[in-house]
């Protein structure tokens, strides 16, 4: 389950990787097998190709990639999303949802 962002922004994701840009999309996420978890960042790109070159740069492997939709992307959690987010220059969006559950 996704919540934390809006239409906007979900269609902005979505048509940015259809372009065959490398797109990120963080949202709140719970899931009972990641407990220390709770937000997750979808890195997406419908060239299949670039992604994989993309998550190799970063150490993730191609069989970690999710296949749903039409829209392959990696599922980034915990340091390694950070990690990420930093070097991509889009932190803003784990730090909006951060700022959103302190206030």
């Amino acid at each position: 389950m996704a919540f934390g962002i809006n239409r906007k922004e979900l269609i902005e994701w979505k048509t940015k990787a259809g372009n065959g840009e490398i797109s990120f999309l963080t949202h709140y996420w719970l899931d009972d097998r990641f407990p220390d978890c709770n937000t997750v960042t979808k890195a997406a790109c419908t060239d299949r190709k670039k992604l994989v070159q993309w998550g190799r740069s970063y150490g993730l492997r191609p069989e970690w990639i999710h296949d749903r939709e039409d829209l392959p992307h990696f599922d980034l959690l915990g340091e390694k999303q950070r990690e990420i987010l930093k070097k991509e220059n889009k932190y803003y969006q784990l730090q909006k949802l951060e700022k959103r559950k302190k206030g």
